[in-house]
């Protein structure tokens, strides 16, 4: 790795200020790995998906709340931010907070793939890692593409150290601290 390839692209409050103008014009971006990224905006499928998530949330878990579009401060190196399609934590976890929370009381996270290019490298690979860092327990990642939910938990030294996947229409189990399952055959309706 050169010199240049690690040092971020901005500082964090170059990032924030570029972040509050662009979400004006309806774009939302997010700052990992030291880079900026733009998130792509859903289709109505996605929003479906997220939805569901947070109907089954609220079912099973009624003392939490999927905080949908979160802003929230991850990993420990390069100060990054995003914004994931959910974050799962009790409710009134972010009261009086700003548009870039701390993500300590967040139980688990939801990001559901879009169909652009970026998809790959930023909800397989980037995202995984600063969730991880940051300590969340639960990634929660529904990959339309694969047909597939995937969920990391155990975070340890920055990385999740257990992975489970599950095809649509299996169960899968999503452990403790949030301890529901998920019934997934409905995610077949929402894929392409």
């Amino acid at each position: 790795m050169t010199l240049t390839e690690s040092r971020p692209q901005m500082l964090v409050d170059e990032f924030e200020r570029i972040a509050t103008a662009a979400q004006r014009e309806g774009v939302s971006m997010e700052f990992l790995g030291g880079k900026l990224g733009v998130k792509a905006v859903p289709d109505g499928d996605h929003d479906e998906i997220v939805r569901w998530v947070m109907e089954r949330c609220m079912q099973h878990r009624p003392d939490l709340w999927l905080y949908p579009e979160r802003g929230l401060k991850v990993e420990t190196y390069r100060n990054g931010h995003a914004k994931p399609d959910g974050a799962l934590a009790p409710k009134g976890s972010f009261a009086g907070q700003g548009e870039w929370a701390d993500a300590d009381r967040v139980l688990m996270v939801l990001e559901v793939t879009s169909y652009d290019a970026d998809t790959d490298k930023r909800d397989r690979e980037q995202k995984p890692r600063a969730y991880a860092e940051t300590g969340i327990p639960i990634y929660l990642l529904i990959d339309r593409e694969a047909g597939e939910v995937l969920v990391y938990s155990a975070p340890e030294d920055g990385l999740y150290t257990t992975l489970i996947r599950r095809s649509f229409g299996r169960i899968a189990g999503l452990p403790k601290p949030v301890g529901i399952e998920l019934e997934t055959e409905p995610l077949k309706e929402w894929i392409r």
